[in-house]
């Protein structure tokens, strides 16, 4: 829809919008990207706006298109800058996720992998930041996604290359495993009985919180 066939707004009515993690509200039914980066003080000669549909992959909407913002509910976008926006939705995309995780996943910048093999379903995620202390700065890390998540638990975790201590100390309870034609090496870490998953609070952020605790509470041995 273009600026020439532009709906009339109801000057009385306000629309709610999420921009990345801000809500704003708009007096415009029909605003344009270029009106709603404007919103979030963005430019669209430096930025994209995309759509974000629960369980569909980001659409990107031109900077003169119209977004209908009469349905009930908050209309989700996402930005990213021009030089990023090549690598969105880059990447395999086997199955999808519960759109807190999906928002976890681009928000904050992540490249990643949604893969499945031989019907298991892994997160996978690329250049995940690793503490001194360890052989590498950076590794690759993935976890399964369990048919009924995420109600059900995700467990564990699985890197590539392997993690060594600086220090020489072996660490403990982990294992290889072939993956997508490499080796990982799988972390036998469980959640306990007085910390158990909790259905609708955990999901991928918080259990990759708790692999970050994972990795510095080795270092602390």
């Amino acid at each position: 829809m273009n600026d020439q066939t532009k709906p009339q707004s109801d000057v009385n009515r306000t629309y709610q919008v999420r921009i990345d993690k801000d809500l704003y509200q708009t007096f415009e039914s029909h605003p344009t990207a270029t009106e709603l980066l404007a919103l979030a003080k963005k430019l669209p000669t430096e930025h994209a706006l995309y759509s974000k549909q629960p369980g569909e992959q980001p659409k990107r909407i031109a900077p003169d298109e119209r977004v209908d913002l009469t349905q009930p509910g908050v209309e989700r976008f996402v930005t990213l800058p021009l030089d990023q926006t090549e690598g969105l939705g880059a990447g395999r995309r086997d199955f999808s996720l519960p759109a807190e995780d999906m928002e976890w996943l681009e928000l904050g910048g992540k490249r990643y992998e949604l893969v499945t093999e031989a019907g298991v379903q892994r997160v996978v995620i690329y250049e995940l930041s690793v503490p001194p202390g360890y052989n590498v700065a950076a590794t690759s890390a993935h976890v399964k996604i369990e048919p009924g998540y995420p109600d059900v638990q995700i467990d564990m975790v699985w890197f590539h290359p392997a993690l060594t201590l600086t220090s020489g100390r072996p660490i403990s309870a982990v294992c290889d495993e072939s993956f997508d034609g490499k080796s990982w090496q799988r972390w036998s870490r469980h959640r306990t009985g007085t910390n158990p998953w909790r259905p609708g609070l955990d999901n991928l952020a918080t259990h990759f919180g708790l692999i970050e605790e994972w990795l510095a509470r080795e270092l602390r041995k």
